[in-house]
């Protein structure tokens, strides 16, 4: 049994169609065939059954699925490890991100490329949800986001500032002068809010929901830059995290005045994972960073 047949097996088993498989492995769909039946013989039973119409899982496959890709999970984490060994650092570092986070993590991902210009950086701009289920399919290392109200027991989070929601204006804006904003003061203005599932509209509807106060949320966006760049040309206020506001011109962030205000920026890996020497590299930069420093300070 190889590691190479163990690869094209859960390919197709994920695709459950060998045509698909062979052109996402690069491989030609009789060498797929082939390594399969190999695999089917050494194991002594078939491991799809196929008909004209489609290709399923037999039981022998569905026994095998889960320990091939653990298999080859232990395959991937052991050329890490020989790979962090050489001087550091070569390979590739997947991190997932949510919008929020993203004004506060430019300054490390540029100091990063020019200390390790080895090291190939993946990031991956989602919801938090989205996020989540890419970690636990180990698709990120790691994931910067605010800590979840419900945390996954197969997740741990390390707090690495703590952060507060925010009513977003122009500069111009007439709550721009203030020193907070009451929920009341808020509803008096149209607003502009990130899409539902986005962590601080989540924070924000699970605030306003026990009041029954009535918002006038005019437009609704999941692309934060977007909505910033909205507001800092109209009249128009949101709702989001301070941090996400870092660096960004012509608008002022103005704490919300309600109980609790206080959001956990967070490092989210996989409880019991081996972490790469880039990733841990990579966040004791991030977290030596000016952007943090100040959120850190501020807070405090």
């Amino acid at each position: 049994m190889e590691l190479r047949q163990l690869k094209y097996f859960v390919k197709v088993a994920e695709t459950l169609n060998f045509s698909e498989a062979s052109r996402t492995l690069f491989i030609t769909q009789s060498t797929l065939s082939q390594q399969i039946k190999q695999l089917e013989q050494e194991i002594g039973s078939p491991l799809f059954q196929r008909d004209s119409h489609r290709v399923c899982l037999t039981e022998a496959g569905s026994e095998l699925l889960p320990y091939a890709v653990r298999t080859l999970q232990a395959s991937q984490l052991c050329l890490e490890r020989m790979n962090d060994l050489r001087e550091l650092l070569a390979g590739t570092l997947n991190i997932g991100v949510t919008y929020s986070f993203s004004p506060i993590l430019t300054e490390t991902l540029l100091d990063f490329m020019k200390l390790y210009p080895g090291v190939k950086l993946n990031i991956f701009y989602k919801p938090m949800a989205e996020l989540m289920d890419m970690l636990v399919e180990r698709e990120v290392d790691f994931v910067l986001a605010f800590k979840p109200k419900e945390p996954l027991a197969c997740v741990e989070s390390h707090s690495l500032f703590q952060n507060f929601l925010t009513v977003v204006v122009n500069s111009n804006h007439p709550l721009a002068s203030k020193q907070k904003v009451t929920l009341a003061e808020l509803s008096e203005y149209d607003l502009a809010l990130p899409a539902r599932g986005l962590q601080a509209r989540n924070y924000f509807d699970a605030v306003i929901a026990p009041k029954g106060i009535d918002m006038r949320v005019r437009i609704e966006l999941n692309e934060v830059n977007i909505l910033l760049k909205l507001i800092s040309c109209s009249s128009l206020a949101t709702v989001l995290a301070e941090a996400t506001t870092h660096n960004v011109r012509g608008v002022k962030a103005v704490p919300l005045d309600i109980p609790a205000n206080e959001m956990t920026g967070c490092v989210h890996t996989l409880r019991d994972s081996y972490h790469k020497r880039s990733m841990c590299e990579f966040i004791k930069m991030l977290s030596e960073s000016a952007a943090i420093r100040e959120r850190v300070n501020a807070w405090l």
